[in-house]
């Protein structure tokens, strides 16, 4: 099959989260099934054309956006052996942040994401790529169905395309005022409770799921419940009527970059087979974070966006009592001031037993994943997570909120059968995650059982080879709803 996978963002290229890590590594995994899969984003000011290899191919690619016609140049790389095109229009584009500045959205992101969907469209014309479907993510490719099934219907070049779309998380939406659908090239007839209008404004992302063909989402639990009020941010009633046509697949994570046998960024390299290492990594952590090297002593981590919906709060109320049970506790991220503000404090107040670093860093990820021994993810919700199928790589043990993918992919460990992954609560308290913490810090210091259970994460496989084979069946109905 022909597939045009379109994102708004792409690792290597452009990154601010998991969806870019998606369309880095999944694309690559179905190329190796035998499809012609291709990948669109944005020439952002971050995407470093030289480094990546990039050739403009297209000079003029005419794009039809608020009431006139815009032009963008077409740039061409790849990831692997998968073709990436690169819409370059620098009004849009070339800017510092790819959705915001500072803690703002950029004012014109309506406009700016549905130039690139109608952009892409036309660049599948432009260079003689018809896909069978195109896979759009997130809201900000969401616009693509909508003009395939208004504004390009009847146009014999795309009546055969289909459409997935997936949401990464619903609780981003694109939401603007109903002046955008002029700015989009929309008629004002799609502004309805059965379109694109949502409590007066317009709705990218509902627009999505409404003209899409199927839809999913990065886990099975996540696309369950998304159809419920709690999670369904307003959307769970379009999503229930399309209940039919909803699923769930697991992200996977890319091996080749996250194992400790083969990183090149931590201090020692290990296996399950091997653990020796582990502690090497756990010595390397403690000194990085000006901790006291001590290996008997538990180091709970946590890298995350600083925010309530990942539960960071949940963290500050118990971290006095964790410390209490002689434990240390390194962070990374950024985010709520208040939250940064409470962690830098207890830096303060406990030196030698927390470690923080405000920002973002790929290398230090790798050196947390590998030298800690608990990974906190407490999320309020999480569609489907990477950092604990990275934690599982290191045999660094998973401690999570039982939500979305957190609950597909960690089981409670049985020290009577020896079986499970992690440690699991599913009231959002910080009573609960105390007394989760207890329970795992009382195993931790059972040796056997603890070793027993890093064999069990270690033996954990999340590559894409599965998930990619749930794509492509997707794929798979999808052509044949537009061949019958």
């Amino acid at each position: 099959m022909r597939i045009l996978f379109a994102s708004s963002e792409v690792a290597p290229f452009a990154k601010t989260g998991g969806l870019a890590d998606v369309a880095g590594a999944l694309p690559k995994a179905l190329k190796t099934l035998g499809h012609d899969i291709r990948v669109v984003l944005p020439k952002y000011r971050a995407v470093d054309a030289v480094k990546h290899g990039l050739r403009r191919i297209l000079p003029r690619l005419s794009v039809p956006i608020a009431g006139t016609v815009e032009t963008a140049a077409v740039w061409e790389g790849a990831i692997g052996s998968v073709p990436a095109y690169f819409i370059q229009q620098d009004d849009y584009y070339d800017r510092e942040g790819l959705y915001q500045v500072e803690g703002r959205d950029h004012p014109d992101n309506a406009e700016r994401f549905a130039f690139f969907s109608r952009a892409l469209i036309e660049l599948t014309r432009a260079v003689a790529f018809t896909p069978t479907v195109y896979h759009c993510n997130d809201w900000q490719t969401a616009l693509v169905p909508t003009y395939l099934r208004n504004t390009y219907q009847g146009d014999p070049e795309f009546q055969g395309a289909g459409v997935l779309f997936t949401v990464h998380n619903l609780g981003y939406q694109g939401l603007f005022k109903p002046a955008t659908l002029a700015v989009a090239n929309l008629g004002p007839e799609l502004f309805t409770p059965f379109g694109i209008e949502f409590y007066g404004k317009v709705n990218f992302l509902k627009a999505g799921l409404v003209w899409s063909d199927l839809i999913n989402t990065v886990s099975r639990k996540y696309s369950q419940e998304i159809q419920t009020e709690e999670f369904g941010h307003g959307l769970e009633g379009v999503l229930r009527s399309r209940g039919r046509d909803v699923s769930g697949i697991l992200n996977g994570i890319d091996y080749e970059e996250w194992h400790p046998s083969r990183d090149p960024i931590i201090a020692s390299r290990f296996s399950r087979d091997d653990p020796a290492g582990k502690a090497v990594c756990k010595a390397d952590l403690q000194r990085t974070f000006g901790l006291p090297e001590r290996p008997e002593t538990p180091v709970l981590a946590v890298i995350s966006r600083l925010a309530a919906q990942k539960g960071i709060d949940l963290i500050a109320e118990s971290l006095d009592a964790i410390l209490a049970m002689d434990a240390q506790f390194v962070l990374l991220g950024t985010g709520e001031p208040g939250l940064e503000k409470i962690f830098e404090t207890a830096k303060a107040r406990h030196p030698s037993r927390v470690g923080l670093r405000l920002g973002f860093d790929v290398g230090l990820s790798h050196k947390i994943e590998a030298g800690a021994d608990i990974f906190l993810m407490p999320s309020r919700y999480e569609p489907c997570g990477l950092n604990q199928m990275y934690s599982l790589a290191y045999g660094t043990i998973p401690l999570v909120r039982a939500t979305g993918g957190l609950d597909d992919t960690i089981q409670p460990f049985d020290p009577a059968r020896g079986t499970g992954n992690g440690f699991k609560f599913a009231e959002a308290t910080g009573a609960t995650l105390l007394a989760t913490v207890r329970r795992a810090l009382e195993l931790y210091r059972s040796p056997d059982q603890w070793r027993r259970l890093i064999r069990n994460a270690m033996a954990c496989d999340f590559s894409w080879d599965r998930s990619a084979k749930e794509y492509e069946a997707l794929y798979q109905e999808i052509a044949s709803r537009h061949t019958r």
